[in-house]
């Protein structure tokens, strides 16, 4: 039997690179000499630099980069196996957890640091660079991140902005001539599970902005600044971003991607999924194993869950997924492509020890589901001899 084994992470728990452990030896357990081909899935999100560097064998390097709340953070980037293509996950330099709670401010916050561990990367020799857009505190438009990418933006004084979302309100010009020239020769790609444009209802400000400390005053000025800047980039560098879909990805970091980088969006799964060839691996399984911490509605809105089930549905490949929690109908979940889908707890469990325990859990879990897929090849090779 064939089995692949794509996981995203189970968050808060299990890395992607973790629960594709756990999966293993759960089959290992039943099918030891089953053929299984392991990949930790990923989105852009948290756990992507792990998940490439892991399945390419690269190499993870760490630098001191600026945070969101402008103190110095410890962040790290990939370098994957074919030591030309960077990983660089905007969490690491400005995800939520870098600002604790109290000190939330999207209206201060920056992406500078995402910007500065680019720069490390194209100084590894990087000619290809994949940035994952997931988990930041920020709402800059990726003004931040231009900034230290050599892009200079000018308020009415003629004197750089200081940083933060609520600063783009002043903003009269951007220049662009001294961006590092590395920039317009590698290949860049903004990777990401959403597809919010900058400004709007649906936008950065609005959508993601709460969940970053922002009040509804604040997110009234963010998004008039968001909007003010999406004027000043169409004007001065010739590029429209503020209907752009996934530009309001990591409070608009996907449009200053575009906008100053030059970058293309993509679907963060579909990327990894098309590094990985998942379409020769998806050809040549019997089954795919895959899951995730949480399962509930936004399956339909470009999670790596969804596109891996797109894609298996293309070779009639049938796809189970192993949660910690589900809050979806099974049938509404069939529509999505998921044959089956197994809660890990087998009984009533606090959170914590339910996360605590995610790998046992978890292996357990499969290890009882590939005896179910094992007692019904036998079944059914009983039927067919009787018939």
């Amino acid at each position: 039997m064939n089995i692949l084994v794509a996981p995203d992470s189970f968050k808060g728990s299990l890395t992607a690179v973790e629960a594709a452990e756990a999966m293993v030896q759960g089959i290992r357990a039943v099918m030891p000499e089953a053929e299984i081909v392991a990949v930790p899935l990923a989105d852009g999100g948290e756990g992507t630099v792990e998940a490439l560097v892991t399945a390419t064998r690269g190499r993870i390097l760490e630098r001191t980069v600026t945070g969101p709340l402008g103190d110095p953070v410890r962040a790290v980037f990939g370098v994957l196996g074919d030591d030309v293509t960077g990983v660089v996950e905007c969490a690491q330099a400005c995800g939520l957890p870098l600002a604790p709670p109290e000190r939330r401010n999207p209206l201060a916050t920056t992406t500078r640091g995402v910007g500065e561990l680019m720069l490390e990367a194209l100084n590894a020799g990087c000619t290809k660079l994949i940035v994952g857009l997931g988990g930041s505190a920020t709402n800059d438009g990726g003004a931040g991140m231009a900034q230290a990418l050599g892009a200079r933006l000018l308020g009415p004084d003629g004197r750089e902005l200081r940083s933060g979302g609520a600063n783009l309100l002043s903003l009269e010009r951007i220049d662009v001539s001294g961006l590092d020239p590395r920039l317009a020769q590698a290949t860049i790609y903004a990777a990401s599970d959403v597809t919010n444009p900058l400004c709007g209802p649906e936008g950065a400000s609005a959508i993601y902005g709460p969940q970053k400390g922002a009040s509804p005053e604040m997110v009234e000025i963010l998004e008039r600044a968001l909007a003010h800047y999406a004027e000043i980039v169409a004007r001065d560098l010739k590029v429209e971003v503020r209907d752009l879909p996934g530009a309001g990805a990591a409070g608009g970091l996907g449009a200053g991607l575009v906008a100053f980088c030059g970058a293309e969006m993509r679907s963060g799964a579909n990327v990894v999924m098309e590094m990985f060839e998942f379409d020769e691996l998806l050809a040549a399984a019997d089954v795919v194993f895959t899951g995730e911490g949480k399962l509930d509605n936004q399956i339909a809105y470009g999670k790596a869950l969804r596109a891996l089930a797109l894609l298996a549905e293309k070779h009639a490949t049938p796809v189970v997924a192993f949660v910690g929690s589900l809050q979806v109908e099974a049938g509404k979940l069939a529509r999505q492509g998921i044959a089956g889908v197994v809660p890990i707890l087998p009984c009533p469990m606090e959170e914590g020890e339910a996360m605590a325990r995610a790998g046992e859990l978890l292996q357990a879990a499969v290890e009882r589901t590939v005896r179910l897929l094992a007692l019904g090849r036998g079944i059914g090779e009983k039927w067919r001899g009787g018939a």
